[in-house]
C-alpha cells in the first residue's frame, strides 16, 4: 500500500496510506545496507510502500524523490542529513536579532536548495521588536535578495496577518527551516489556528533560541497545501556539490561569468573575470561574494580530504 510519511521522529515513522489512514511504521534493515550514507533514509515527504509483517507496519520499499533539501550532519561530519523531500518549495525564516541568522546561513542554504532544483523563499520575521539600525539593515538584505530573484517577504509571525503568508503557501508542499527561535512554530500554529506545537522563549544567555520542535512533520493547510516543520539548525554544511559549478548557484555570479577570459575562472585570482570587475563596479554585493569565496575555500578543503 502506498503512503506518504509525515512524522519521523527517528527509528518510528507515522504515515498517510491511500486509504486516508494513519499508521504508525518502522523500516525494514535492509534500508540500512543499500550504502545511504544519510542519517536518516526515510523522510517526511518520501512516497512509501507499507505492509502489514505479522503485527507491525512495515515500510519495505522509498519511492524516487522528486528533490530533497540536505546537509552535513553537526555530530557525523562524514554522514548527511535529509531535511525533507519532495516539496515545491522551501520557506526560510530569517531573524536579524533574537536569534541572528547570518547571511553565510543564508547563502548556504540558498546553494543547496539551487543544486537540488527547490524554490526559496526568505522571510524575514520579527520585523516588530527591531530598532531602526536593524530595520535598515533588513531593508538592505531584502533589496540584495529580491534583485537576485528571490522572493523576500517581511512580517511579524506574532502579531501580522496571515493573509499574504497563506497566498505564498496555498496549494504547495512547503519545507519551513531555520536557526531554533526564529518563529517556525509560531508561525505554523497560527496558520493552523491551534497550539499544536510548543514554543519557547529565546535563550537570554546566549540570544539564541531553543529547540522547541525535536522532529520533522507534515501538516495540511485548510486553504491548500501544506507545510513541513523541522527541528531548527545551527550550521548548514554543503553535500556533493561540486566545486566547479558552485558559481552557477549564485544567480548574480552565472549571470556575469559568462563574460570571463577563461571558462573555468573561478573568479578568484584570474585575470579579465568579468565577476570580479562586476564586484568592484557594485553590481555584485561583496558580502554575497566573500561568501562565494568561503564555500569555494571550504569544499576545497574537503575536495583535498576526500583525495589523500
Amino acid at each position: 500500500m502506498k503512503a506518504l510519511v509525515i512524522k519521523s521522529t527517528g527509528s518510528w515513522y507515522s504515515v498517510e496510506a491511500e486509504d486516508g489512514q494513519i499508521y504508525k511504521c518502522r523500516i525494514k534493515g535492509r534500508f540500512r545496507l543499500e550504502g545511504i550514507k544519510s542519517t536518516n533514509p526515510i523522510v517526511v515527504g518520501d512516497n512509501v510502500e507499507v505492509v502489514l509483517d505479522a503485527d507491525s507496519w512495515m515500510i519495505n520499499k522509498l519511492y524516487k524523490r522528486r528533490n530533497q533539501i540536505i546537509r552535513k550532519s553537526v555530530n557525523l561530519s562524514k554522514q548527511t542529513h535529509i531535511i525533507a523531500a519532495n516539496i515545491d518549495q522551501a520557506i526560510l525564516m530569517i531573524t536579524l536579532s533574537s536569534p541572528v541568522t547570518t547571511t553565510g546561513f543564508i547563502d548556504r542554504f540558498l546553494v543547496s536548495a539551487k543544486a537540488y532544483e527547490v524554490d526559496v523563499v526568505l522571510f524575514f520575521n520579527k520585523n516588530d521588536i527591531y530598532n531602526t539600525e536593524t530595520l535598515l539593515y533588513q531593508d538592505e538584505l531584502k533589496k540584495v535578495y529580491s534583485e537576485i530573484g528571490y522572493q523576500c517577504f517581511v512580517f511579524s509571525a506574532l502579531n501580522d496577518s496571515m493573509s499574504r503568508v497563506k497566498t505564498i503557501l496555498k496549494n504547495k508542499n512547503n519545507l519551513i527551516s531555520g536557526h531554533s527561535g526564529v518563529g517556525k512554530s509560531t508561525l505554523i500554529n497560527k496558520l493552523l489556528s491551534s497550539d499544536k506545537i510548543a514554543t519557547k522563549e529565546i535563550s537570554a544567555s546566549h540570544n539564541q533560541g531553543q529547540h522547541t520542535t525535536t522532529f520533522s512533520e507534515l501538516y495540511r493547510l485548510r486553504f491548500g497545501g501544506t507545510i513541513i516543520d523541522t527541528p531548527g539548525i545551527k550550521g548548514f554544511g554543503l553535500v556533493d556539490i561540486d566545486i566547479n559549478r558552485l558559481d552557477n548557484y549564485f544567480p548574480e555570479i552565472f549571470k556575469y561569468k559568462k563574460e570571463c577570459k577563461y571558462n573555468n575562472c573561478m573568479h578568484k585570482n584570474e585575470p579579465s573575470c568579468s565577476v570580479k570587475d562586476a564586484v568592484g563596479n557594485g553590481l555584485i554585493n561583496k558580502n554575497r561574494y566573500a561568501n562565494y569565496l568561503s564555500m569555494l575555500e571550504s569544499e576545497k578543503s574537503i575536495y583535498r580530504t576526500k583525495n589523500h
